[in-house]
Formats: structure tokens, sequence, C-alpha cells
């Protein structure tokens, strides 16, 4: 794996204030880039994931290929290696980390590929909350992305997805070691309940009527809730916190120039932007991207479907889905698409 660094960006804007006026990024980069510093692709981290997890779709012999391409992997503000609750020291640490969006987030990285010498970049892909920012990023500086990959994310959160989020984040809340925030040990049986709540809703109901659990190693519905419980004791509960708002709160129309006018921004884009939606995703729902093609300019739909819902497309997690999420960025770095 590569190295893991450290960008300090600058978000001074004038709703943070001086609360992050120096943002530590972390990221990761593979490959070299050209002369020309266009032969990037961008692949921002999801919801709990990290560069770690998004390296398993990258390497010499995989569709993003680090002997052809410079890689950037930046780690999400929130996600425990990036300023975090978790890491960052008071007074703005734990509870009283800002509010971050993911308007935020791309601001950040702007500056890191200006520091790397980057002039365009040729693929920006990114699962769920890395598909929230690739979609902000065509928004964001039109001409610099020249093919997006939105896989099960959307433009905007919808109201449904929105009210998924609460319910995780009551159940994290209701324990009463939660504090507010302000606790001294972790709030296990919080951060317990939000686990199991959330394996409700990231597979789909086919996953469960089909059994499909037992692919995973799983013998009963039960030992999957217990392994889903054990993994969300290992996360922070503020930065379990922080990112879920910053995901509550996407929507490409809040960019500075839209002013929440999300067709708008839909309509201002320059880039091919590929929509690569999981038909049983529960949350980032199919409708809302089949939508959101009628107002692109460059719009494709490459759609499919899994019983793995919105999971399905975690980086390298499922042979099947991870070829077709592959063969797609096989067709997009070919040259058949141009704008």
């Amino acid at each position: 794996m590569s190295e893991l660094q450290h960008f300090s960006a600058s978000l001074c804007t004038p709703d943070l204030n001086q609360a992050l006026a120096d943002v530590q990024l972390a990221y990761t980069t593979y490959g070299r880039l050209n002369s020309r510093g266009d032969n990037v692709i961008l692949f921002p981290t999801y919801y709990t994931g990290t560069h770690a997890d998004n390296a398993r779709l990258i390497g010499p012999d995989r569709a993003l290929d680090s002997n052809s391409y410079f890689i950037v992997v930046p780690n999400l503000i929130g996600n425990g290696q990036s300023s975090s609750p978790s890491n960052t020291q008071a007074p703005h640490g734990g509870p009283n980390f800002p509010d971050v969006t993911i308007h935020h987030n791309v601001i950040a990285q702007e500056q890191l590929l200006e520091y790397l010498g980057v002039r365009s970049v040729r693929l920006a892909i990114g699962w769920s909350m890395g598909g929230l920012q690739a979609y902000h990023w065509c928004v964001h500086q039109p001409g610099f992305i020249e093919h997006a990959l939105i896989i099960c994310a959307t433009a905007k959160t919808s109201e449904h997805n929105f009210v998924f989020l609460e319910g995780v984040k009551a159940a994290l809340k209701a324990d009463p070691a939660y504090n507010d925030g302000n606790y001294q040990t972790p709030p296990r049986v919080g951060l317990g309940a939000f686990g199991r709540v959330y394996a409700g809703w990231a597979y789909s109901q086919a996953f469960f009527r089909n059994r499909r659990y037992k692919d995973l190693g799983f013998n009963t519905v039960a030992d999957l809730l217990a392994d889903w419980e054990k993994d969300h004791l290992s996360h922070d509960a503020n930065d379990l916190l922080c990112a879920l708002h910053t995901w509550q709160q996407a929507d490409i129309g809040k960019h500075p120039r839209y002013k929440g006018d999300t067709q708008a921004a839909l309509s201002s884009i320059d880039s091919h932007v590929w929509l690569m939606p999981c038909e049983q995703d529960l949350y980032f729902r199919h409708e809302d991207n089949r939508d959101e093609l009628a107002h692109l300019r460059h719009g494709h739909y490459c759609g499919y479907e899994s019983d793995f819902g919105h999971c399905s497309a975690g980086p390298g997690r499922f042979s099947r889905e991870t070829k077709l999420i592959e063969d797609t960025i096989g067709t997009i770095l070919s040259g058949n698409q141009t704008r």
C-alpha cells in the first residue's frame, strides 16, 4: 500500500470561521503524474472507509492501473484519518468539531491537487459518500473533471435517506454514556445499536429472503447482527456522527453558485457523468439517479442488480459486482466516450 501522507489545507470559509483554518487531509497516491498533469484518477473514500479500503481496487493489474495513472485517494474529513473529532485538539475537537460539508471536503481536495501539480482529472470515482464527493467535483470546477463514475450515490441525499440516518443517529445518542458527545469512555451500547440498525439497510430485502448472509459466513441473522455490532465498536462515536452529518447535508445544488437549485447544478455539468446505482440499494435509490439523468448534458446510466444492495459496490468485496465496476472503469478509460 502507498504511504499515508498529510496535507495542510485551509477551510477559512464564512460558515467555519477559524475552526478549521488548518485541516489535515490524509491521502495516498499511486503511480506517477505525467508531464501534462492530466493522467489523474481521484478516488475519495466512503463512510467509515479509509484509503486502505479503496486500495483494493488499485494496482498494476486492476482497472485503476497505477502503471498508467496517477491515483489520488483523499480521506474524508471526519473519518479518523483526516482531521476529525477524535484527533482534533480543544477547543474544536470531540463534540465541538465543526459541521463539515461535501463542499468543504472538495475545497480541501482542490488545494491538495494543486499542490500535487494536477491540471485536470481523467476520472473522479467514488462509492457511496465517495460518489457524493465525485459528483460535487463536477459542479465545483467546470472543465476539470473529464469523467465521473458515481457508484451507489446521488446528487442530493433524499429525504428517505436522511430519515434512515436519523434512525442510526438516534440509536447511538440514546446511550446515556454518549453524554452529548462528552464521553470519557466509548458509548458501547450506543455504538452497538448503531451497527445493528445499520445492518438492516446496508443490504436488501432479497439478501435476507435468500439468506445471502450465509455467503458471508454467517449461519443466522443473529450472527450477522453481532458482527455489525462488533465492527462499530471500533469507531469513534463523534467521528461517526460528524461524517453522518456531512452525508445528510449532501446536495450539489448547495454549491455557492447554485444556492440550493439542484437541477441547475446538474444542468451545468460538462463532465461525462456515469451513474452506477445498485437497483436493490435501499437508500441511494436508482429512481433518483434516473431523474438526474434527464438534467445531465453527458449522462450515462449503467445500473445493475445485486442482493447485496448498497454493500455490493464496496471496493473489492464481491467478485461479480467488482467485475461490473472494473469493466465500467475500463470502458470509460478506453476512450470510447469523449466530450
